[in-house]
C-alpha cells in the first residue's frame, strides 16, 4: 500500500487536500501503514518528539467504509479513523512501543461492528497493529464526544469549512454539532500529542480546544476548571448524558447525583474555602490526580491522589455511569482500572443498586420485596440484581390508575438533605401533590416533627441499621407507585378485608372510649403555648370561628406554599387574605416571628397584617387583600393581559427597594427579611408592590455588625455568606439584585427547563457583562426595552452591584437614592464573583442540621 491509495485508505486526502504530509510519508520508501501506527503509539516516549499533522480548511470526511476501520464482525464497536497521530521518528518494529494504544479521532459506534447505526464524532485511544498487511484496531476507549446526545448514522459528514468552522452533519444534511468558530480566523486543525483537538489561527494560537468542552473523561495534561463538569453516561450501553456529574467548586472536587435536586455523594477533603478561592481546578498528571483550591506560589495541591507512573503515559480518568470515578491505565494487553474516590461503603454510591434498589451491606433488593410484598416492582435484569428495579405500572400524571405511597421503614437516601421541617403526614401529602415527586423521605427523633426530603430523581436507597441510633429514631421512605384502575382483588386483599370486618366491633369500642376522653379534655382549659399576650403592639386577635365565617369555612383557596395555605375572605368592610399554617408543629416559630415583626409596623410597601388567630394548634394570619397577587405570576408566566411595561417594572423595583430600606433603617431594630423573592412581593390594584411573608425574618440590633443564624430562605436567592452562617441585612440586598434581574429578563434565576449552561441567570449575567452583551438577556416579549436601553443597563449594573461581595454591596438606602437619581451606580464592579451552586449551599448547611429552606411556593393568585 503506498501513494495516494495508501493515504486514502487511512481516511486522509491526497496532496492539496490537507494531509499532504501523510501522503508523502506513506509514499516514502520503506514506510508502511504498520510504521504509521507504530509512530502513533510512540507519542508518550520521552525520546520521541511528538508531531501533529495540521489539517487545512476545506477538508471533508464521510462516515463510510472508505475510512480506516476495524473489520471483525464479532467486535462490539465500529471505529472509523479520520485523524491519526504521528511522530517524527520511527521506533523499531520490535521496540517496547509495539502494540500500545494511541490517540486518534473519528467516528465511533458502540455496538456490533456489523450493525452500527449510532455514531459519535469522538477522540479515542486505540491500539493498532499489523498482521499480514492488514491493520487491526483493538481496545478502544473514547475520551471525548462531540455529539453524545445526538448520534449520527451512516454517511454522516465532518467538515472543516473554509471559514474555519468544524461541523458535523447527519446523512440528511441536518446540522448536529459545530465549534461555531467562523469569526475567529481559524486556519488549521490538529490532534495534539495529549489528545486535544484544537483549531489554530495564523499565529498558531488555539482558538478552540476539545479540552475546554469535557464530557466524562480527563486525560493527562487536561485540567477541569471551576464551572466545568464531567457528566457520566446514562448506562453501560447508553452513552447519552446521565444524572451523575463531577465538578470543581471553590472548596473542592464534588460528585453530584440528580438533575432537579442534585445531591453530593462525594467531596474531596480540601482546605480551600468559597470565600477566598476563585480559581479551583483539578489536573490529571502522570502519577497523580491533583485538586487545587487555595492559591499557593508553589502550586502544592490541596488534595493529591497518587498512583503509579505509567512509562508510556497511557492514563485517563473517567466518571463512569455507576458514579465511580475510575483511573484507567494500560496493562500488558488491556486497560485496567482502579477507584479514585475514597468511598468505602458501596451503598453510599447513588447507583449502588440501581434506580429504586435498596442497598443493605452491599446486597440489593426491590422496595416491595423489602417489606414482604410482591408484584409492584421488577428487576431491570434478573441476572444482575444491582442494575436496579422498575415499577410494573409506570407513573403518569392524570392517569386513571390509583397513585399511592408505599411506606418502607428503616430506609434513607445516599445523602439525606431535607427540604424543610414538618410532620410525617405533611411530608407525604407534599409528595402526593407534586407530580414530579417520585418518593419522599422522612426522618425524626423523639418527636413527630422531623425532616422531609422530596426526591424527583430516584437513585438507590439505603437500609438503616437502627441499632446505631436512639430507640426513638425513625427513618422512612414513601415511594410513589401507581396501580391500574381495575385491579382484581388478590387472595391477600380478600383475607385482609375479612380481618378488617372481624375487627370492626373492637375498633368501634376504641373510638367510643377515645371520644369520651376527648370530650372531657375539651371541657378543660388548655394552656396557650404561644404566650401571645406577652407580645406588645399586636394587631387584632380573631377567633377560629370568626375566620371560618370570613372564608366560607376555608372554601376559597387562592394559594399554597411551604408554610401553609391562603384563603380569600371578608371581615366587615375589609377584603382579606387569611394564611393558615398547616400541621401540628409546622411553622410555630415562623408564626410568632411574623406576628411580632410586622404586627406593630406600617409602611406603604409592606403588606399590612390586620390580625391573627392562635387557638390551640390553629394558627392563622389575616392580611390585607392584594388583588393582583404575587409578582412571579406577572414576570414568569404568560398572563392573559400584555406583559408589564418597563415603567411598571421599574416602579415595582423601586417599591421593593423602599420597603427594604424601611426594614433595614427606620425600625427600632434592623429587620432582615431573609426570603426576598417574587413570590413574596404582592401587587395591589394599582400594581404597587408590597413585601410580604416575614416568617423567616431576623431582628438585628442597630449596634450589631452581623449575626449568626441558621440557613434560611429559598435556593437561588441566597447570598454566598450563608455558607458561614454569619450574615447581615445585606443578604436581602443580594436577593434584591437577583429579583431585579428576574424582573428585567422575565425568567427565573434557577430555571431547570433551560439547557445546563443557561440554568443559572446570575452566572449568565456575569458572563454577558464581561462581553458587553447585557441586552441579550432581555425577554424579546418586552418590546419597549429597546426604547429605554440606558435605563435597562443602569438597572442591570445596579443588580450586579447588589450581587458583589458582602462588603462591596450598597445599602438599601443607597439603592433608593440611585433609583431616585440622586446617586450614581458604582461602575467598578467585579464580574468574576464566586457564585455558589445553590444545592451545594443547601447540602453544606444541612450537614450541620442548621437549615430552614423554603419549598417552591405557588402563592401567585390574589391575596
Amino acid at each position: 500500500m503506498g501513494g495516494a491509495a495508501a493515504a486514502y485508505a487511512f481516511g486522509v486526502p491526497a496532496p492539496g487536500q490537507g494531509f499532504g504530509f501523510v501522503w508523502w510519508w506513506l509514499s516514502s520508501p520503506g514506510r508502511t501503514a504498520h510504521h504509521l501506527f507504530d509512530e502513533m503509539r510512540g507519542l508518550a516516549n520521552p525520546t520521541i518528539r511528538p508531531f501533529a499533522l495540521n489539517v487545512e480548511p476545506g477538508t471533508v470526511w464521510h462516515n463510510n467504509p472508505s475510512l480506516l476501520h476495524n473489520k471483525y464482525p464479532d467486535d462490539n464497536f465500529l471505529m472509523r479513523i479520520i485523524i491519526p497521530r504521528v511522530t517524527t521518528e520511527i521506533p523499531s518494529i520490535n521496540s517496547p512501543l509495539d502494540s500500545l494504544p494511541s490517540f486518534a479521532c473519528g467516528f465511533f459506534c458502540a455496538g456490533p461492528a456489523t450493525n452500527c447505526n449510532a455514531y459519535t464524532f469522538s477522540i479515542f485511544f486505540v491500539n493498532a497493529f499489523s498482521t499480514g498487511g492488514d491493520v487491526h484496531l483493538e481496545s478502544p476507549e473514547v475520551v471525548w464526544f462531540a455529539n453524545r446526545d445526538r448520534p449520527v448514522g451512516e454517511n454522516a459528514t465532518v467538515e472543516f469549512t473554509e471559514l474555519g468552522d468544524l461541523v458535523l452533519y447527519d446523512a440528511d444534511g441536518t446540522l448536529v454539532w459545530s465549534t461555531n468558530t467562523t469569526d475567529k480566523s481559524v486556519v488549521s486543525m490538529k490532534l495534539t500529542w495529549s489528545g486535544n483537538l484544537v483549531l489554530l489561527d495564523h499565529a498558531d494560537v488555539e482558538v478552540w480546544r476539545s479540552f475546554d468542552h469535557p464530557t466524562d473523561t480527563l486525560v493527562i495534561s487536561q485540567i477541569l476548571q471551576m464551572g466545568q463538569k464531567l457528566v457520566a453516561r446514562t448506562s453501560l450501553t447508553n452513552w447519552a448524558e446521565g444524572k451523575l456529574y463531577l465538578t470543581v467548586l471553590a472548596d473542592g472536587m464534588y460528585a453530584f447525583a440528580g438533575i432537579d435536586t442534585p445531591l453530593a455523594y462525594y467531596r474531596s477533603p480540601t482546605r480551600g474555602t468559597a470565600a477566598t478561592n476563585r480559581s479551583a481546578y483539578v489536573a490529571l498528571k502522570n502519577g497523580s490526580l491533583d485538586v487545587f483550591t487555595s492559591f499557593q506560589e508553589t502550586e502544592v495541591p490541596d488534595y493529591h491522589i497518587k498512583f503509579p507512573v505509567d512509562p508510556f503515559g497511557l492514563v485517563f480518568a473517567r466518571l463512569d455511569w455507576d458514579g465511580h470515578m475510575r483511573l484507567y491505565q494500560w496493562g500488558i494487553d488491556s486497560w485496567v482500572n482502579s477507584d479514585i474516590f475514597n468511598i468505602t461503603d458501596p451503598c453510599d454510591y447513588p447507583l449502588a443498586c440501581g434506580e429504586y434498589g435498596i442497598c443493605s451491606h452491599g446486597q440489593c433488593s426491590c422496595p416491595d420485596v423489602a417489606i414482604g410484598q410482591s408484584g409492584l416492582f421488577e428487576l431491570v435484569d434478573a441476572r444482575e440484581v444491582n442494575r436496579g428495579c422498575s415499577l410494573k405500572s409506570s407513573l403518569s400524571c392524570g392517569s386513571a390508575g390509583k397513585t399511592r405511597l408505599l411506606a418502607v421503614p428503616n430506609i434513607t437516601y445516599f445523602n439525606f438533605v431535607y427540604n424543610w421541617t414538618t410532620n410525617e403526614d405533611h411530608c407525604k401529602l407534599s409528595c402526593m401533590d407534586d407530580c414530579s415527586c417520585r418518593a419522599s423521605f422522612f426522618q425524626y427523633e423523639d418527636t413527630s416533627s422531623g425532616f422531609c426530603f422530596l426526591a424527583s430523581d430516584i437513585f438507590s436507597m439505603i437500609s438503616v441499621s437502627t441499632e446505631n441510633y436512639s430507640s426513638n429514631f425513625s427513618s422512612l421512605a414513601f415511594v410513589k407507585i401507581q396501580e391500574s384502575a381495575h385491579k382484581p382483588l388478590s387472595y391477600k386483599d380478600k383475607r385482609a378485608i375479612v380481618l378488617v370486618a372481624g375487627s370492626l366491633s373492637f375498633v368501634t369500642s376504641v373510638i367510643v372510649v377515645v371520644l369520651i376522653v376527648l370530650r372531657k379534655r375539651r371541657a378543660e382549659p388548655l394552656e396557650d403555648e404561644y404566650n401571645i399576650e406577652q407580645l406588645s403592639g399586636l394587631p387584632t386577635r380573631f377567633s377560629l370561628v370568626d375566620l371560618k365565617l370570613a372564608t366560607g369555612d376555608f372554601s376559597r383557596k387562592i394559594g399554597a406554599g411551604g408554610f401553609g395555605s391562603v384563603f380569600e375572605g371578608q371581615i366587615g368592610d375589609n377584603h382579606v387574605a387569611v394564611k393558615r399554617l398547616d400541621g401540628v408543629s409546622q411553622g410555630k416559630r415562623e408564626f410568632l416571628t411574623e406576628v411580632q415583626t410586622i404586627g406593630s409596623i406600617n409602611h406603604r410597601h409592606l403588606v399590612r397584617l390586620i390580625g391573627f388567630c392562635a387557638e390551640k394548634t390553629h394558627r392563622l394570619l389575616v392580611y390585607e387583600y392584594m388583588p393582583n397577587g404575587s409578582l412571579d405570576k406577572w414576570i414568569f408566566q404568560n398572563h392573559q393581559a400584555a406583559p408589564l411595561d418597563l415603567e411598571t417594572r421599574l416602579k415595582i423595583i423601586s417599591d421593593i427597594a423602599k420597603g427594604l430600606a424601611y426594614l433595614h433603617n427606620d425600625c427600632r431594630q434592623t429587620i432582615a427579611h431573609l426570603d426576598i423573592k417574587p413570590q413574596n412581593i404582592l401587587l395591589d390594584e394599582m400594581f404597587t408592590a408590597k413585601i410580604s411573608d416575614f416568617g423567616l425574618a431576623r431582628l438585628i440590633d442597630h449596634g450589631q455588625s452581623s449575626v449568626m443564624t441558621k440557613l434560611r430562605g429559598t435556593l437561588g436567592y441566597l447570598a454566598p455568606e450563608w455558607l458561614t452562617s454569619v450574615i447581615t441585612e445585606k443578604v436581602d440586598v443580594y436577593s434584591f439584585g437577583v429579583v431585579i434581574m428576574e424582573i428585567l429578563c422575565g425568567r427565573r434565576n434557577l430555571d431547570y427547563s433551560q439547557p445546563e449552561e443557561s440554568r443559572h441567570l446570575v452566572n449568565i449575567l456575569l458572563e454577558k457583562a464581561k462581553n458587553n452583551q447585557l441586552m441579550d438577556l432581555i425577554n424579546p416579549c418586552f418590546i419597549d426595552t429597546e426604547l429605554h436601553v440606558d435605563d435597562v443597563l443602569r438597572m442591570m449594573n445596579l443588580a450586579m452591584w447588589c450581587l458583589q461581595d458582602n462588603n462591596r454591596r450598597p445599602s438599601m438606602s443607597m439603592v433608593v437614592k440611585i433609583l431616585e437619581s440622586t446617586m450614581d451606580v458604582e461602575t467598578e464592579l467585579d464580574f468574576d464573583l464566586v457564585v455558589i451552586d445553590p444545592m451545594v449551599l443547601a447540602n453544606r448547611a444541612a450537614q450541620r442540621n442548621t437549615v430552614t429552606l423554603q419549598a417552591a411556593s405557588v402563592l401567585s393568585g390574589p391575596r
